[in-house]
């Protein structure tokens, strides 16, 4: 069996949105923290890392929401090592309130191991796996970042300079960074399509994630000027899947590429609704044929 590690955080006020909840990309954040500790708990701290010259990059990340936290929650987070493959891991991640014990959240990150000095892939030191599994451990089937259909005609590009606040400590763009340009280029597509935030609350409802997927490809680094586009797909009564294309403007090089599927909530009860007809006629040419 893999060590646990169990965490508890108190959620601050900073760390929500408009709606009164902990946004979406804070939970990425929780993950990062969590795991950064469950590593030097068993005698890899960041310190080790870099005497070794290797460190864990994200490659993919997916994370489902079932509850939501608020000010003033505390959260007890437990992390444990899936799998380890020859220069991956796979790590998952349970969020409960608590509290009441209720899951808010589930998640899994799949790290490369790298050369800190030339970015390359390197393996798994054996002695490594026994510290994190010290009764061995059993590679899970994984599935294959699901494809996304052709973008529509009305596909929306937003441009996004990569700025000093979004670099993290090993040089690039932080991996919860992402689900932040995902949301402010959501955010303006439906603007475009005429459907802003107030316009949504008015008509008595909002979109809420209830999954995110989302797999790096590249690092961008400060500097960088980013496009993020977006479309919609598999548009339901009550859901939707909304896809992100990220990609280096100077080069179109793909950066990221992620999957959201949004329900459609009422604003005064948060429980799910069927969503508006205008608004899904207003999206037509922004909706991709499956």
């Amino acid at each position: 069996m893999p060590a646990q590690f169990k965490t508890t955080l108190r959620v601050r006020h900073y760390e929500c949105d408009a709606y009164g909840h902990v946004n979406h990309a804070n939970y990425l954040r929780y993950m990062e923290q969590a795991a950064f500790d469950a590593s030097a708990a068993v005698g890899y701290d960041e310190a080790r890392y870099r005497q070794m010259g290797t460190l864990w990059l994200i490659r993919e990340t997916d994370i489902e929401y079932l509850r939501s936290l608020v000010y003033g929650d505390s959260v007890e987070i437990t992390t444990w090592v899936g799998d380890f493959r020859r220069v991956r891991s796979r790590r998952f991640y349970e969020f409960r309130h608590v509290d009441s014990g209720e899951l808010i959240a589930k998640a899994a990150t799949d790290w490369v191991y790298l050369d800190r000095t030339n970015g390359r892939p390197v393996s798994v030191p054996d002695e490594m796996i026994a510290a994190f599994a010290p009764d061995g451990i059993e590679a899970e089937p994984r599935d294959k970042f699901p494809a996304a259909p052709p973008p529509p005609p009305g596909l929306y590009t937003m441009n996004r300079m990569v700025e000093w606040r979004d670099i993290d400590g090993a040089g690039h763009v932080n991996n919860a960074t992402y689900l932040n340009y995902m949301e402010e280029c959501g955010i303006r597509a439906a603007r475009h399509f005429g459907w802003d935030v107030e316009k949504m609350r008015a008509q008595g409802f909002g979109v809420v994630a209830r999954r995110h997927r989302i797999e790096y490809r590249q690092q961008a680094v400060l500097g960088e000027d980013l496009s993020i586009s977006t479309f919609l797909s598999d548009v339901r009564r009550m859901s939707a899947t909304r896809h992100y294309i990220i990609t280096r403007a100077t080069d179109g090089a793909v950066i990221a590429q992620a999957q959201t599927l949004w329900v459609f909530v009422n604003v005064q009860t948060g429980s799910l609704m069927r969503v508006n007809p205008e608004f899904i006629t207003a999206f037509q040419t922004h909706i991709a044929e499956s």
